[in-house]
């Protein structure tokens, strides 16, 4: 599919037809694969900022000090790339209908790292987006965001109208509940804007929340970090973990989706298009003492090319050695 207008598009930005090139670009986002896609002004978030320090205030970043650096960066896009004028927003269904097992020898994998690594899934396409419009729009300049650029994916994610941010602070859609990755595409260009969001359905169902066994959401709509299992078996970096976490971990050895599998939206979730997000051969538990068992180069291998890797070597031995422990109490 061409983003060509006719018989040609103008390459000096000052002559496009906005809404004719923002329609062209979400019918080839959705051609390159992505579920849903909006379009917002890029500007800074508020008061989205402004929670995001608060949140920051309370210590609940956890190990990820990165969070705080620069606030007002993430908050936003224009600190980070100062050309930016629109945020194409995109939303890609990883959901896999597959089922975890009940065995005492395997470690519960959250559902998102079961396939491929979803920065290098979305990644792809949203540079594929951005490689069509630089063919008819050479002068175009842009950035392809994928969870690891300091940018608040969930909040840009609900103003593009793709859903809403639930009481476990995950977003939900109404067509595929919060089983979606993020990204977005910071473009030098003035497009036309979507303006009609989605309100909160989450209404007063509390089972996220009565549901979590660290209690790491400490009131709706918000997470203590240092109590969540996602945290503990991703991104801490300490040799042993929390007393209170390791006692609770229910099994999970790399992230959880128990606020997400009590989610009456889930219910409506349909199994990814993304053949690389099925499971991978052993990903969606994996062996636990073979995790204990692992070298730096069978690690290497094990995990190329998946989510998992993000725990590093280190954080895997000690997710399956804290599990193996637990079952031995």
């Amino acid at each position: 599919m061409s983003l060509t207008f006719g018989n040609g598009l103008p390459n000096t930005l000052p002559e496009v037809d906005s809404h004719l090139l923002s329609r062209r670009i979400k019918e080839r986002a959705r051609a390159e694969g992505f579920d849903k896609v909006g379009i917002v002004k890029a500007e800074a978030l508020s008061p989205e900022g402004e929670r995001l320090r608060e949140w920051l205030a309370r210590g609940f970043d956890g190990e990820m000090q990165w969070m705080a650096r620069e606030p007002h960066q993430r908050a936003d896009p224009r600190e980070f790339f100062p050309q930016a004028r629109s945020v194409v927003v995109v939303a890609l269904n990883y959901y896999a209908n597959h089922q975890h097992t009940s065995s005492d020898a395997t470690g519960k994998v959250s559902r998102y790292a079961w396939g491929d690594d979803y920065h290098e899934v979305v990644g792809t396409k949203l540079r594929s987006l951005l490689m069509r419009i630089q063919q008819d729009l050479p002068a175009v300049e842009g950035k392809v965001c994928v969870d690891i650029q300091p940018l608040m994916d969930k909040a840009w994610a609900v103003r593009a109208g793709l859903g809403w941010i639930g009481k476990h602070t995950n977003l939900i859609t109404p067509d595929y509940g919060s089983w979606v990755f993020i990204g977005e595409l910071l473009l030098n260009l003035e497009l036309e804007y979507d303006s009609e969001t989605i309100e909160d359905h989450c209404g007063t169902c509390t089972l996220c929340i009565e549901a979590c066994p660290t209690d790491a959401i400490v009131e709706p709509y918000v997470v203590d970090s240092n109590l969540c299992i996602s945290h503990a078996t991703i991104e801490s970096r300490v040799p042993e973990m929390r007393a209170e976490v390791a006692a609770n971990l229910d099994g999970w050895f790399y992230g959880c989706d128990i606020c997400q599998d009590v989610c009456p939206w889930n219910r409506f979730a349909e199994p990814t298009r993304e053949t690389g997000f099925e499971p991978r051969p052993g990903n969606a538990e994996v062996d636990l003492t073979e995790m204990v068992e692992l070298t730096p180069l069978s690690y290497a291998g094990r995990f190329r090319h998946s989510a998992i890797k993000r725990a590093k070597l280190a954080g895997v031995q000690r997710n399956a050695r804290t599990l193996l422990e637990n079952r031995e109490r």
